[in-house]
């Protein structure tokens, strides 16, 4: 059974159709929207600010999601993948973007709709990352743009995966 629990008199809201792994642990406040999957051994911690999260978001394996105590809370969009090992940390992620496996993102970055973070990029704080585009390396830096590469197609893919891997579990 996960470990859902309140912090400071705040619990998470977590609808009926998402699905949380056995050993998942979502702790504080944390909103989550619909058809959103948290997968196992992932961590979300509401505990020192908020994590709001739109639909169908899914968290996977091994991936902490932070935010910063009484400065930076963490909201994510709709159509957000989260990579195995990511960490997301006091940010902003709008809709329809992956943050590949491993990828760190830090406080108060901004990371627009319809981009990709390549495996293992860190993205520094404050930055902003701009729409349509793939960043990568240490610091992430802008690569290709999405609308012209093969990787366009890939956000939405991996997050309509992801909502049938939830729907096995």
């Amino acid at each position: 059974m996960p470990l859902i629990k309140e912090i400071n008199g705040k619990s998470p809201i977590i609808p009926n159709n998402c699905f949380v792994a056995e050993n998942a642990t979502i702790v504080g406040d944390v909103t989550m929207g619909t058809e959103c999957s948290i997968w196992y051994n992932a961590v979300l911690r509401g505990d020192v600010h908020s994590i709001e999260m739109g639909n169908r978001v899914n968290v996977q394996d091994n991936a902490v999601v932070h935010c910063t105590y009484k400065k930076h809370p963490t909201k994510i969009g709709n159509n957000v993948s989260i990579g195995h090992n990511a960490i997301v940390h006091g940010c902003t992620i709008h809709d329809n973007v992956l943050v590949g496996m491993g990828a760190i993102v830090m406080d108060n970055v901004v990371v627009h709709s319809n981009v990709i973070i390549a495996a293992g990029a860190v993205v520094t704080q404050n930055m902003k990352l701009l729409p349509n585009g793939i960043y990568a390396g240490i610091p992430a830096k802008r690569v290709k743009e999405l609308n012209a590469s093969d990787f366009a197609g890939e956000i939405e893919r991996i997050s309509n995966n992801y909502v049938l891997y939830a729907s096995w579990q």
